[in-house]
């Protein structure tokens, strides 16, 4: 199933109907409809219904969807039912925040470590991960390798950071340094975050029509 094309949009749509099915089922609701689905985020019935056709037939005609089932399918076509090793590097003020306030857990992530330059941080612990000395971080590999870096490193040292976790084999990169990477050369997936395309989205919306 997993070899098949997916068109990425649809992988972006996944998200969504996780967090809505997950809402759903906290709320005791234990069957949907595509209607629903579709209401509830935007899209048309008829999305709903072709999107999960690229994975498979979940629902009854006339019956629709077991929240619970189909829930649990989707985590697992995105992959958070399983318990993806991660770490974050750079722990200023956002690094900090993921650490204290984001339940990677959640989205099927461990964070096992952090890593730092500042040595008033290094062998401190927030959230009771420890931080570690990023110049120590291919050592670390070698005894608990992790799946995922989280970048949260200055501007002028991304690249460098980048390319060092990929050469010690890490699978993908969560980027929040507002510098967008590309690392398909070296096998390593890259999703950049910006927080700032987002605002400025918004901006546009409400300024379209003033």
């Amino acid at each position: 199933m997993r070899e098949r094309y997916i068109s990425p949009s649809v992988i972006r749509r996944l998200p969504k109907y996780h967090r809505c099915l997950k809402e759903l089922e906290n709320s005791g609701i234990v069957r949907v409809s595509s209607d629903v689905l579709a209401k509830n985020l935007g899209f048309t019935a008829s999305q709903v219904r072709q999107d999960f056709s690229c994975f498979g037939e979940f629902g009854q005609q006339g019956y629709g969807y077991n929240v619970s089932s189909l829930l649990a399918e989707i985590a697992g076509i995105i992959g958070v039912d399983r318990n993806h090793s991660a770490v974050i590097i750079g722990v200023g003020n956002l690094g900090r925040a993921l650490l204290n306030n984001f339940k990677f857990k959640n989205y099927g992530f461990e964070i096992s470590a952090a890593f730092d330059t500042d040595e008033n941080l290094i062998g401190t612990e927030i959230g009771d991960v420890g931080i570690h000395d990023i110049e120590r971080i291919e050592e670390f590999f070698q005894t608990s390798p992790f799946e995922v870096a989280i970048l949260c490193v200055p501007k002028a040292f991304v690249r460098d950071v980048a390319r060092r976790v990929a050469a010690i084999g890490v699978l993908g990169i969560w980027n929040f340094t507002n510098i967008d990477l590309s690392l398909e050369e070296l096998g390593v997936v890259v999703e950049n975050v910006h927080f700032a395309d987002s605002l400025m989205t918004l901006c546009y919306e409400i300024s379209k029509d003033n």
